[in-house]
């Protein structure tokens, strides 16, 4: 990169920051309502508000209430909701079987959201962790993850989640092929437009927390997912895992977690320059929700800071569970 031959005083790159104006004609990346996808949990039942104590301002929701407060979401310009469905024990088992109902709780939301709000997109996840009692993403035999069993599972979840309107199915479970055996799956059976959203690089972190008590599975979870998450050590294991995906299908790619993540980011999107988000997950959240609440930060300003972040990484779309506050702060902005 060329450097300037000028120095202080006739170089004050304070010129540039002194006014408002002179800011954003100055500015390199911008965070819109475009960019958010706003993650979401549905519970059976009606009238159903379930505030999750690690996550503030997330809630469980029956059908009757998660619709209005998508369209709420759609009023405010998020072009897309993330589900994610929490199941009760007794519909949970080793299997996960539960997934590949066509009328599980997972399709009929997709279903209510698409008769309610059907301009608004849907990022339905296709793992097995909320639907079995051990709460891995994959069905197990002598504490190993089996891939193949595995992979044939997220096939069929797949494939129902499509059938009941699912825009994009993303796979968040990181078994060997599942992106090719699912997208073949899905042109098979006459849904080549549903996208899929590969969850490409997903590291075994500890910021999952939160989301495992809001799905309910932390409880049930014996040992951890480092079998098939990545190591947290590993860089160039990420590339090589984002070009398996793009080559067998992938429409769009994921790195998870975000913020500790911001370099895989950013070398994902320099490497192959195709849509690439990233997940605020649950633990980043809870961070700055818990400082807030302590009076150690802003709680808005954060957020936004954060946002912004992603976007300088290289990021096309965040999921936030703070995706309603931003779209409400940058509307109020501009």
């Amino acid at each position: 990169m060329p450097t300037s031959t000028q120095s202080f005083p006739r170089t004050r790159p304070r010129r540039n920051r002194v006014d408002g104006w002179t800011r954003r004609l100055m500015a390199e990346n911008r965070l819109s309502v475009d960019d958010l996808i706003w993650p979401v949990f549905a519970v059976d039942g009606e009238n159903q508000r379930q505030p999750i104590a690690s996550m503030p301002g997330v809630e469980r929701l029956s059908l009757d209430l998660l619709v209005p407060a998508v369209a709420q979401a759609r009023d405010l310009g998020i072009p897309c909701v993330a589900l994610f469905p929490v199941l009760p024990l007794d519909r949970k088992d080793p299997e996960g079987r539960e997934a590949g109902n066509p009328d599980n709780l997972m399709c009929r939301a997709i279903r209510a959201i698409k008769r309610e709000v059907p301009d608004i997109g849907i990022l339905g996840d296709v793992a097995l962790d909320p639907y079995t009692s051990h709460g891995h993403d994959g069905i197990v035999k002598d504490g190993y993850v089996l891939n193949e069993e595995t992979v044939e599972a997220l096939v069929r979840q797949a494939l129902v989640q499509a059938e009941a309107g699912c825009d994009i199915v993303a796979p968040s479970d990181m078994m060997d092929g599942r992106i090719g055996a699912i997208r073949d799956a899905l042109e098979g059976g006459g849904h080549s437009l549903t996208c899929i959203c590969a969850y490409a690089a997903k590291y075994a972190s500890a910021f999952y927390g939160p989301f495992r008590e809001a799905v309910q599975t932390g409880g049930l979870l014996k040992g951890d997912k480092k079998t098939y998450q990545m190591d947290a050590a590993n860089s160039d294991e990420a590339l090589r895992e984002v070009a398996l995906d793009i080559a067998e299908g992938a429409d769009m790619v994921m790195v998870k977690p975000g913020m500790p993540y911001l370099d895989i980011i950013r070398r994902v999107k320099d490497e192959f320059r195709v849509p690439t988000f990233a997940y605020h997950v649950s633990g980043e959240y809870a961070m700055l929700r818990a400082a807030s609440a302590n009076g150690w930060l802003n709680y808005d300003a954060a957020l936004l800071e954060t946002l912004l972040g992603f976007k300088r990484a290289g990021t096309d779309a965040v999921l936030t569970y703070g995706a309603v506050d931003a779209a409400k702060l940058l509307r109020e902005r501009s």
